[in-house]
Order: structure tokens, then sequence, then C-alpha cells
């Protein structure tokens, strides 16, 4: 069994999803971690600690997290990639290994298209899970990321197998 935590960050709300691969994958928890403070520290603080209750408390084994990417608004990246980076060494000082994936390979592992919007991510992340209802954006989002993660480690391991035939 692997357990995986994916990361969707965010300064304001940031997803986080934890699933077990058993053969399939089993959802273990999910939700989001919402800041609710104009003091940008503040937040960083708040998504540091969030996560790292969660690694304390799932023991996941590999931490998988989204890229940032450009948008016009230089400030939100900014913003956005230091809120990552509190998420990402929330998982470090825990002693988990972290991955990252592009937000488009992430959609493109899960529903087949690189420019797939959140509602298909979220409609995907439940039909694969067998949620009877939607999850909260971000945490579907997260969801997403660990999807991908489990997804690529299974085509490595499988490469890895092919080359020592």
């Amino acid at each position: 069994m692997t357990r995986v935590l994916g990361i969707d960050p965010g300064s304001r709300v940031t997803g986080y999803g934890i699933l077990d691969w058993t053969g399939k994958p089993v959802l273990v928890t999910a939700g989001c971690i919402r800041t609710e403070t104009n003091d940008f520290p503040e937040r960083l603080r708040r998504i540091f600690e969030g996560i790292s209750r969660i690694v304390e408390e799932f023991q996941p084994e590999e931490m998988a997290v989204e890229q940032v990417f450009m948008h016009k608004n230089a400030d939100s990246a900014l913003k956005l990639g230091q809120a990552r980076g509190a998420a990402i060494c929330a998982g470090v000082s825990r002693g988990l290994p972290v991955h990252e994936y592009a937000a488009r390979q992430v959609k493109l592992a899960l529903v087949g298209k690189g420019s797939a919007d959140k509602a298909q991510v979220q409609h995907m992340v439940c039909f694969l899970l067998g949620q009877p209802g939607p999850l909260p954006l971000d945490a579907s989002d997260a969801l997403g990321v660990a999807f991908c993660h489990l997804h690529h480690r299974q085509t490595l391991s499988r490469m890895s197998r092919m080359a020592r035939r």
C-alpha cells in the first residue's frame, strides 16, 4: 500500500487530499485549509501548521504538489509560490519526498485533456473514487494531484520491471 498526500496550494485556500493505493484508489481524507486573514505571513503559518497536522495525523509516505504557473498578475503568482513553499516545507520537515506536477499534467492524467476545467477534474475525481456527491473544488484538485502522482509512479514501476527483463 502507498499513501499519497496531494496538495493544491493557494494563499487563501489550500486543498489537500490523501489517497491510499492498494491496487485501486481509496479516499482517506480531503478538505481545505482556509487562512481567512489579511496578514500574509499569518496565512503562510496557517498553511504550514495545517499541512503539518495532516501529515502527523494521517502519516502519508509521499507528497505531490501542483506547480505554480504564471498568470497575468505577477503578485498573485508570487503569493501562490510562497503558499506552495509553506506546504512543501511542512512535508519536507516531516521527511516526506515531494513530487511536483504542472496543472496541465494533472488534468491530462485525470481527464485526458490538459485544458480541462475545475468542474471536470472534480467530476472525474468523484467518479474514480465512487463518491456520490461533489467534493470541494480545491480538495478535488488536490486529489487530482495525488492521482497524477500515483499514475506517474505506476508507470515508472512498470518501466523499471520491463527494463529488468
